[in-house]
């Protein structure tokens, strides 16, 4: 017998493939499965028509306007200006930039019912920030505004991580040579940096945005929480539950859940064309 017929194996740190991927299947589906099939059973108690009219109601569809609406433009903003502290972080040395660079992350680490008490002292009208919008004529705390301010606070993490490894890891030297072929610092920007970091930006995107349209702790306190004004969805789950009304709740959040995931699908379906688009013009 020739040493070919012999196939050396690496050994793995995990048991075997069948006994692994078992365990995987088992643990995903009482973890993830279960309560995903629950939540989407739940309303069939409903019935089709209760369960229309429990996501038509008038105070449901101004929830979920507010929710979806505010977390997409969180996430929009996020998205700009996550992009240019990731640049900073990325690309400039500058003292204290470990503070910068740990503050960053802070959200991650901050309970959201604190976050929440924290921007609502800022920002409501006696507040350090809300006494010199009050002259203005702008008010922030107990307004949609507000919510639109905490959902910023919680999700400029996911852009800040997602975009700057991908800026670490660029090659200088196809920027030098794009400039040494008299390209401006726009074209630079826009030819070749943005194609690269596009695919991370809308991972960052995505992410910010699934993360504000659940959020509920750092909204609840600087919202107001004013039916058909500045009540968010998840604050209406909630309140059906206190009120027992279960499949009402699970109704608002299986709308939540198949708009969240449309959403998600539009991003990676834009992020597979990006990286083909990149691939090809490569």
């Amino acid at each position: 017998m020739t040493a070919a017929a012999y196939t050396w194996k690496r050994p793995s740190v995990l048991p075997g493939f069948g006994l692994t991927l078992g365990y995987s299947l088992v643990y995903l589906s009482i973890i993830v499965l279960l309560p995903l099939a629950a939540l989407l059973l739940r309303p069939a108690e409903l019935g089709l028509d209760g369960f229309w009219k429990a996501v038509t109601a008038p105070r449901v569809i101004a929830s979920l306007k507010l929710s979806f609406g505010a977390s997409a433009i969180a996430a929009l903003i996020n998205c700009a200006f996550g992009l240019i502290v990731a640049w900073v972080l990325a690309r400039y040395q500058f003292p204290l930039k470990r503070v910068v660079d740990a503050l960053v992350d802070l959200p991650f680490a901050l309970p959201t019912a604190v976050a929440g008490i924290a921007l609502t002292s800022l920002y409501a009208p006696n507040g350090w920030i809300g006494s010199l919008l009050a002259p203005l004529g702008i008010k922030v705390a107990f307004t949609p505004l507000g919510i639109v301010i905490a959902l910023i606070f919680i999700g400029l993490p996911f852009v800040v991580r997602t975009v700057q490894p991908v800026l670490l890891d660029l090659d200088r030297e196809v920027e030098d040579a794009a400039a040494s072929l008299g390209a401006t610092r726009w074209q630079n920007f826009r030819l070749v940096i943005l194609p690269s970091i596009f695919p991370a930006l809308l991972t960052g995107l995505a992410l910010a945005f699934a993360r504000a349209v659940g959020e509920y702790g750092s909204v609840i306190f600087i919202a107001g929480n004013m039916p058909m004004k500045s009540e968010i969805a998840p604050l209406l789950i909630v309140t059906k539950l206190e009120q027992y009304d279960y499949a009402g709740a699970a109704a608002i959040a299986v709308v939540m859940l198949i708009a969240s995931f449309l959403m998600l699908l539009v991003i990676n379906l834009l992020q597979r064309w990006s990286r083909r688009h990149e691939e090809r013009g490569a």
